[in-house]
């Protein structure tokens, strides 16, 4: 322990004074200005006097050992387990949202699980956690709390996975992920119009950072979209979103195409049909993308991997239990030699589909 308690205002950085007095956020492409007392979109960044505030650093809204496969990432330490946690709040305005019970929270009596960064990181190895996933929310709201527990879990040998929507500037974006080792990046659509629309967001500043992480850094990156029904779930639009990703960051690069259901204020659309999902993942792999996945259904085959050369299974998955396993020792299929995109080592964990609550605190 280093001494340091918990805050509820906690100064953060990526912030500047504006002409007219007001301080203004500098995380994410909203640039909130606040007067004294005011919170940003987010409603846990906040102006506390002369400064910038983050009323959930060592509040959390739970934590909970889960698969790996649930963030989703399927190249990355397969079948083992992940400490996951989330906090409150979100600089997305998604009217979709799957998590809304936290990060649309607007109470902070719901963070019930108090833990310092050291906590998190002991606890983790403790549980023979391989990684820490900073999700429910996105880790980019409580970037100071994320990063602060990802040097002391690298400390220990234990890898950090953002799950995030990737709506963040350049500066605050590079100290986050610095301490980062993997990412999945919700890519909500490939329409500017739906993320105007449905997320209150744009989509140019998720390209962005898709971008440079694929260019600028060592993270490894998945994406996951969700696909509503009669929004971002058309041939065409599916196959534009492929192209570019297999264009512009790698043909390696896996995608999830994940199933909708009604959720917070988008209740009047059906749960997206299996059908569709398939459909979807035939067009964005003829679209160039080697590692397509179904998520949200019972799919084995969508959810399982296969050599980019000869085709032989090298991952089966039914949900998130590992089911099939055709990699060497190197990562490389054992059929053809040929190496898979990635992070593997010589055999899948066995933690299965285990989800386990944590108290910590």
């Amino acid at each position: 322990m280093t001494g340091e308690t918990i805050s509820a205002h906690h100064p953060v950085r990526f912030w500047h004074e504006t002409p007219d007095g007001r301080l203004q956020c500098d995380v994410c492409p909203r640039a909130c200005r606040l007067k004294d007392g005011q919170r940003g979109f987010c409603f846990v960044r906040a102006r506390s006097g002369a400064t910038m505030v983050l009323d959930t650093w060592g509040r959390s809204s739970g934590f909970c050992v889960d698969p790996i496969e649930k963030k989703p990432l399927h190249h990355f330490l397969p079948g083992t387990p992940i400490l996951s946690f989330g906090t409150a709040g979100c600089n997305m305005g998604c009217v979709f949202c799957q998590n809304a019970d936290i990060s649309k929270a607007r109470e902070m009596d719901r963070l019930n699980d108090r833990a310092l960064p050291e906590a998190i990181a002991a606890a983790a190895a403790e549980l023979n956690c391989r990684s820490v996933a900073y999700t429910y929310n996105d880790p980019v709201v409580f970037l100071e709390y994320a990063a602060d527990t990802a040097t002391l879990c690298r400390q220990r040998g234990i890898k950090n996975v953002a799950v995030t929507a990737g709506y963040v500037m350049g500066e605050a974006r590079a100290a986050l992920f610095a301490e980062m080792d993997a990412a999945n990046v919700d890519l909500k659509a490939f329409t500017e119009d739906f993320y105007h629309h449905r997320c209150a967001a744009g989509l140019e500043a998720v390209k962005d950072t898709l971008v440079w992480l694929a260019r600028e850094t060592k993270v490894w990156v998945e994406i996951t979209t969700l696909l509503i029904p009669g929004e971002n779930d058309s041939p065409a639009e599916i196959e534009a979103m492929a192209g570019w990703i297999a264009d512009t960051l790698g043909s390696e690069v896996p995608l999830h195409l994940s199933a909708f259901h009604p959720a917070w204020k988008m209740t009047d659309r059906p749960p997206t049909p299996p059908a569709t999902l398939t459909r979807c993942r035939q067009v964005a792999r003829q679209a160039g993308l080697r590692h397509v996945y179904t998520g949200n259904v019972h799919d084995p085959e969508g959810g399982s991997t296969e050599c980019p050369n000869c085709g032989a299974r090298l991952i089966g998955r039914d949900r998130y239990v590992i089911t099939d396993w055709g990699l060497g020792a190197d990562g490389c299929c054992a059929r053809c030699g040929t190496r898979l995109a990635g992070l593997f080592e010589a055999g899948p964990g066995t933690w299965g589909a285990k989800r386990l609550p944590v108290r910590l605190g």
